[in-house]
């Protein structure tokens, strides 16, 4: 290695670290209690795929888990509300009203939201949820890499394989029996 190579190397590691971490977020107790929201109906899984409107290229994924409440796995999103406390890439409280503001968030006039929604056994959500708050803060451009890879695990939804792009993930979840999708487009 010539010293070049080598101070290139030294200047520019840190650099490259940096950008493959992320920032953890840890709410307190009290917040994360106070924001716990209960939806009272079947379990589910529902998956958001942000699409770019010119080209319809994935830009973003998340997946919102209804279990014994209901909270949105968000890795590396940028989505933020007062009324839903975060923790590592898990939003809580996530009741209607913040399900919308999430989505009005993400569909405007460059981009649109597919929305695809299953009903699961709640033993499956639960153990989303479980996977969810494993997982940890997930670093920039990695969001559905971890959504696919947390889906993978679970009963039913093994044949979602691993990937980085989007659309391959909304093809793979639209493609299960008894999905449910629709796309949401603002224009503001």
């Amino acid at each position: 290695m010539t010293t070049l190579t080598r101070r290139a190397f030294v200047v520019g590691a840190p650099f490259a670290l940096a950008a493959c971490s992320s920032d953890p977020v840890w709410a307190p107790d009290a917040a994360v209690n106070a924001a716990t929201y209960r939806s009272g109906g079947p379990s589910a899984l529902t998956l958001f795929t942000v699409k770019n409107t010119g080209s319809d290229n994935g830009a973003h994924s998340a997946l919102l888990i209804d279990g014994s409440q209901r909270v949105l796995f968000d890795p590396a999103g940028s989505f933020e509300a007062d009324v839903s406390p975060e923790r590592n890439d898990v939003l809580f409280g996530f009741s209607p009203a913040v399900e919308r503001a999430y989505v009005s968030y993400h569909a405007r006039r460059e981009f649109y939201v597919v929305v695809q929604n299953i009903a699961v056994p709640a033993p499956v959500a639960e153990q989303a949820m479980r996977l969810a708050f494993a997982n940890g803060a997930e670093p920039k451009a990695h969001c559905t890499r971890a959504t696919s890879r947390l889906l993978r695990q679970l009963p039913g939804f093994d044949a979602i394989g691993g990937t980085w792009f989007p659309n391959n993930l909304s093809d793979a979840f639209g493609a299960i029996s008894g999905v449910a999708t629709r796309e949401v487009r603002e224009q503001d």
